[in-house]
């Protein structure tokens, strides 16, 4: 009788441990996941179609906007992230694929390829990502994106052109929400920008050939 009366004592105080530790645990904290805005489909600015084609690469980054994590600026030089939320992928990824969608939409290069498929391409679009990150400006938050481009010929691996992009999107309120939407914005005024860039520095490497 004392053994048992020993053991089930015994079997309290587990119980009793194993529930004191369970709620030392920390609480999972529910993550936010957002996709970059849709491309906001511009009016074709028209011209030539062109005879070459160009593959994009994914744009290099540092260690900070090569993460799923949304980065912040809220003063000085120090980066943060904005807690609970998450981008959908990594910032190269997403500029690579809002650019590839800039090009087809545009409808000027025939042939838009990137990477990941290995096709051939005449022009190759390599860049690196300098800035995806929200910045406080006194007291609104800008969806900054800074990219710089470089336009290389594939055959003979020489830069044709190379320039760099910055834009500054104003938030319309500091709630993750509002400057997700501001990003989306930016992106599709830098990828404007990339493809105008891109379609006349390709066009004086390649010229179109008579008919």
């Amino acid at each position: 009788m004392r053994r048992a009366g020993a053991i089930i004592r015994w079997a309290g105080m587990s119980l009793a441990v194993l529930a004191s530790a369970c709620t030392l645990l920390p609480e999972q904290k529910t993550v936010d996941i957002y996709r970059l805005p849709a491309a906001q489909a511009a009016a074709s600015p028209g011209g030539q179609a062109q005879a070459w084609s160009l593959r994009l690469r994914s744009p290099h980054a540092n260690a900070i906007l090569d993460s799923a994590r949304i980065a912040v600026i809220v003063q000085g030089d120090q980066i943060s992230t904005y807690g609970g939320a998450r981008w959908t992928d990594a910032p190269p990824t997403l500029v690579r694929t809002r650019l590839a969608q800039a090009f087809r939409l545009d409808g000027r290069v025939a042939s838009i390829s990137t990477t990941d498929s290995n096709v051939r391409a005449d022009l190759e679009l390599d860049s690196d990502l300098r800035a995806f990150q929200s910045e406080y400006r006194g007291t609104v938050p800008h969806a900054v994106v800074g990219l710089d481009a470089r336009l290389i010929s594939t055959s003979t691996r020489r830069v044709v052109a190379s320039r760099s992009f910055e834009v500054a999107q104003p938030a319309g309120g500091t709630e993750v929400p509002a400057v997700v939407a501001a990003f989306g914005l930016a992106t599709d005024a830098l990828a404007a920008q990339v493809v105008q860039w891109a379609v006349e520095q390709g066009a004086a490497a390649h010229p179109s050939r008579p008919e």
